[in-house]
């Protein structure tokens, strides 16, 4: 870390504290050079992630509409409100640490297909029938008998 009085590059860490909740740490710096000491401040980067829509329009991405759209998956169902939090954190997680900063709205789709597969199966065929955008009752029993089979394969 550069001085802020001498421009001198290197300087040592006195003291490091946590601050605002854990989010940013403090440092006190004292300068290899002249000896002035100075405070930084270190917080995580978050650098935004964008979504591909399937119109190759682009938007900010909002795990809000990742969490609605697994609600009304759940609607009526068993699920608590905790868990399918739970899988919209690992969703957005393995979105953030992904080396890519543009993602499209069908890996989206099929992160929250898959941990919805092993939450809930009725509410998995339900995001997969508005998602996948089923066109005729074949289709839908398709994935039905894929989900079936895949059910059987596990016993």
């Amino acid at each position: 870390m550069k001085c802020p009085f001498c421009g001198y590059p290197e300087s040592k860490v006195v003291d490091s504290r946590p601050t605002d909740e854990g989010e940013r740490i403090r440092r006190r710096r004292e300068c290899m050079r002249c000896q002035k000491r100075f405070t930084t401040y270190e917080m995580t980067e978050n650098l935004p992630l964008v979504v591909i829509k399937n119109d190759n329009s682009r938007q900010a991405f909002d795990r809000r509409k990742v969490l609605g759209g697994m609600l009304r998956a759940c609607e009526k169902r068993p699920v608590p409100f905790a868990v399918l939090e739970k899988a919209t954190d690992e969703i957005e997680s393995a979105l953030q640490n992904g080396l890519e900063r543009e993602v499209t709205s069908k890996k989206i789709g099929e992160l929250a297909m898959d941990k919805l597969k092993s939450i809930d199966e009725v509410a998995y065929v339900r995001f997969a029938s508005v998602y996948r955008q089923f066109l005729d009752i074949n289709t839908f029993l398709e994935e039905l008998n894929h989900l079936l089979g895949d059910h059987s394969d596990s016993k």
